[in-house]
């Protein structure tokens, strides 16, 4: 089992930025990629970045791409999504992920990761 606790969310007016933490313990030699989700109220949830362990190699969804960046600390087990530039529909609960995938896997699709964090809330006020 993979346990995630992420950090860092809270307050911003729109321009700001955050930086969320995700704290990866447990069984991580099972999990090759990380991936930072999102959920606004009456939304689905969706995909924001994910990063791979090995190689370092990232996706970004466009809504937040050239604003975010997903990097991780492996000597850490630490997953980091800088978001600079926040919008107001930025405003959700951040989720880290874990799981198990292939490199010819997409790495979007939430139901693909069966390890999940508890939750971080971040809100953009305009």
């Amino acid at each position: 089992q993979v346990q995630l606790v992420e950090s860092g969310g809270g307050l911003v007016q729109a321009g700001g930025s955050l930086r969320l933490s995700c704290a990866a313990s447990g069984r991580t030699l099972s999990a090759q990629v990380m991936g930072w989700f999102r959920q606004a109220p009456g939304k689905e949830r969706e995909f924001v970045a994910s990063i791979r362990w090995i190689g370092g190699s990232t996706y970004y969804a466009d809504s937040v791409k050239g604003r975010f960046t997903i990097s991780r600390d492996n000597a850490k087990n630490t997953v980091y999504l800088q978001m600079n530039t926040l919008k107001p529909e930025d405003t959700a609960v951040y989720y880290c992920a874990a799981a198990s995938l292939g490199y010819s896997v997409p790495t979007y699709y939430p139901n693909l990761y069966p390890h999940w964090g508890q939750g971080t809330q971040v809100t953009v006020s305009s």
